[in-house]
This record gives structure tokens, sequence and C-alpha cells, in this order.
């Protein structure tokens, strides 16, 4: 979500982000469109802002790590309204969407993403039976910055597809295995099952 009327962004790049995340001692990953350019090795097209998603157990270890920055949570989520994230404040669900910039003075640069997880599964809070394995959630790229892995974010990207997700999808596509394919397609499913890219992944998908 971005969104001019609540100041302007300027996102930082997976570089930037890697060298603030890359100290703390918790998992994260780059999200969004970042993610799939990561994952093809070039950029696609210009970006509005960046996504780093985490897991919500570990919001307090990421609220430290972030200590001096400006950081303000949609509360509601998705209706255009900011407050403060206040240190020790322990956010739940439905809140799971953070603006991050250095300083109020500065643009927003980072969009912070919780999401779910139990034991060593990451639970999708769209619905807890989409779920994978916490290791299998991410890759690597060739500098060592960690992203969200391909099929897990065109998951994300195909509840409201929009032109920039069918460049994405398009893009990454090639690169998805036969159990990559398959989980995409079995999670779409889910939530919904009539989605035009459930054609390009179920020859490999169990319907």
């Amino acid at each position: 979500m971005s969104d001019d009327r609540l100041g302007r962004w300027v996102p930082d790049r997976p570089e930037d982000v890697a060298a603030v995340f890359s100290t703390g001692d918790f998992p994260w990953w780059i999200a969004g469109g970042y993610a799939i350019e990561l994952a093809v090795g070039r950029e696609l097209r210009a970006h509005s802002d960046l996504d780093v998603l985490v897991l919500r157990r570990d919001q307090a270890r990421v609220r430290d790590l972030l200590d001096g920055w400006d950081l303000y949570v949609a509360d509601p989520p998705g209706q255009g309204k900011l407050r403060p994230w206040h240190p020790g404040e322990v956010l739940r669900p439905p809140l799971h969407d953070i603006w991050c910039r250095r300083t109020p003075e500065t643009p927003w640069s980072v969009q912070l993403m919780l999401d779910e997880a139990e034991g060593t599964h990451w639970v999708s809070r769209r619905d807890p039976a989409i779920r994978l394995l916490i290791d299998r959630l991410g890759r690597t790229s060739e500098t060592g910055i960690p992203y969200l892995a391909p099929e897990v974010q065109l998951f994300y990207k195909a509840k409201a597809t929009r032109e920039k997700d069918e460049i994405d999808f398009e893009a990454v596509l090639p690169l998805l295995d036969d159990p990559a394919r398959a989980w995409l397609a079995n999670a779409i499913s889910v939530i919904a099952p009539e989605h035009p890219w459930l054609a390009r992944l179920l020859p490999v998908s169990r319907r």
C-alpha cells in the first residue's frame, strides 16, 4: 500500500534494507515486486514502495532494530489511516502493515509486513489452511539478500491482480519448478478458484 495523501514515498533499494536488517537476529525477506526481480535477476519495472516480510512473533526484535525510525501502523488495515507504532506495543491481528521512514522529515522508504507462523510453519493470514515450512518461505539472491519465494509472492499478488502483477507473473513463471507451481495453484484455488493464472499452473496441481 502506498498513498501520497499520507506522505511521499522514496523506496529503499534491497541492498539498503539488507544493510539494516542483516544485523537482526530474526528471519526476514524482501517481498513485493522487488522479490520477483531478485528471483529473475533483473529489473522489470518501477516501484512505488519496498516491502519487507517478517514473522509476527519477531515483531519486538524488529521494533528494537528500527529504534529511532519513524514507524506507523495501518489501523484499520486498508483504510488509508496510519497511527504511530509505539515502543513496546504488541501488534495483534488484523494489524500487519507498518510504514517506516528514518525520520519524520524524510520520505517513507520501507513497508514492513507481519505474517503469521505456527512452530516451523508460515501460515497465511488470508486462510490458515495455506501453509509452508518457514525454511521454504524464502530464497537468497546471488548477493546474499533474502527474498520471499516467488510462488509465495505470486500468491499474495493473486488476490487483486493488476498490470504490474501480470508482468511479474510472466517474468517468474518459467523459473518455478513443479513443486512450486503445484503449491501456488493449490493456494490460489483456496482464495480465488476461478483465477486465470490457474490455467497456467494446473498441469502440476492436484486439481
